[in-house]
């Protein structure tokens, strides 16, 4: 028992002269920090628009679904899908015969038409003369001038149906109707083809265009022929294209309130249907802003050296956002009009004055 008993004295007595050397260091006073010298940045704020990222597809410039008004079977196919086809190529071809049968009847009535022109004309001419001899009454002539105009109509109709029916009857060859590519063909060798029924997709070989879903808070801030940057989800190689707005259609969609726009594309070699995003100005915002090279990367933290009132240095850990060339983002930890050290190299120790350069 006296043993520990003399344990436990030396142990305090240790103790106490331990604390009694800690007080005897305090004493002395904390070495003075060496100023140093430096230029200074201001923290700005700036209005600028809201960057907002659309998603879009790209769309050809010209696609048709080519239909025939002629009816028939297709005894001919001339292009398949992923075919190059310039324009009045012939596709494929329907069955003349009934076709070339209704621009034949078209075209016996119109002959049937002119003979009874003809026989009206030379009545008219008889009546004309009998009543300028006061040969007959002046019904009769009137009836003979009508025979005579009706003759007339019937020509013009049946030059109508001669036309309408040569049309159709041309339509037996289906040709495209611009340069293009074949996208999908809808019948094959023997289907019966009817009009309005359609029969090809083509899309133009050149010309590429992102469409674009804008909601409609987003919507009047993009304008006819501003440029957009526009990239594209499965080719990373050609890195960030420069489209122009060609097109911001007026009606919102009914169902999910967006508006379609329309960015053209420059020339190259892109696929319809690809993916891809771009970035468009939104709403205004106030952003801060200082140079990139005000802040030091360390620990995964962005740091600042903040020059108080007293001109001395006050490390701040920041949240920095997106680039503007030299400048960044601030998010927080700084307000507008704070003094910065610039160029940052390293950190500052706290308090240390700073004399501006």
């Amino acid at each position: 028992m006296k043993t520990i008993q003399v344990m436990m004295a030396a142990a305090l007595s240790l103790a106490l002269l331990g604390c009694g050397g800690e007080h005897g260091q305090g004493k002395d006073a904390a070495p003075a920090l060496a100023p140093v010298k430096a230029a200074l940045v201001t923290v700005v704020e700036v209005a600028e628009a809201r960057p907002v990222e659309v998603q879009g597809v790209v769309m050809p410039e010209q696609e048709s679904f080519i239909s025939s008004r002629a009816m028939g079977p297709v005894v001919r196919v001339n292009a398949a899908a992923g075919d190059v086809v310039r324009k009045g190529q012939v596709l494929l071809e329907i069955q003349q015969e009934l076709s070339h049968g209704q621009l034949a009847q078209a075209q016996g009535a119109k002959a049937q038409a002119e003979a009874a022109l003809s026989l009206a004309r030379r009545n008219h001419e008889r009546f004309q003369k009998l009543y300028d001899k006061k040969s007959c009454s002046e019904l009769e002539l009137d009836m003979a001038r009508m025979q005579f105009e009706q003759a007339q109509g019937a020509v013009k109709q049946a030059e109508g149906a001669v036309s309408s029916a040569g049309s159709v009857a041309d339509e037996s060859q289906v040709r495209a109707p611009f340069d293009a590519i074949v996208v999908e063909r809808m019948v094959n060798l023997g289907d019966l083809c009817a009009p309005g029924r359609p029969l090809l997709r083509l899309q133009s070989r050149t010309g590429r265009r992102m469409q674009l879903t804008v909601r409609e808070a987003d919507a009047p801030y993009v304008k006819a022929g501003m440029s957009l940057p526009v990239t594209l989800d499965s080719r990373p190689d050609l890195g960030t294209l420069s489209g122009r707005v060609s097109e911001v259609v007026p009606a919102a969609d009914m169902a999910t309130h967006t508006f379609t726009v329309r960015v053209d594309l420059p020339k190259g070699e892109i696929m319809s249907g690809l993916s891809g995003k771009s970035t468009i100005p939104g709403a205004q915002q106030q952003v801060l802003l200082a140079p990139v090279s005000a802040f030091h990367q360390a620990g995964g933290l962005s740091l600042a050296a903040l020059v108080d009132a007293e001109g001395k240095a006050r490390s701040r850990a920041v949240t920095l956002g997106s680039r503007r060339g030299e400048m960044v983002e601030i998010l927080s930890g700084l307000k507008a009009g704070d003094r910065l050290v610039n160029p940052l190299q390293s950190p500052i120790a706290d308090g240390t004055p700073v004399q501006a350069n």
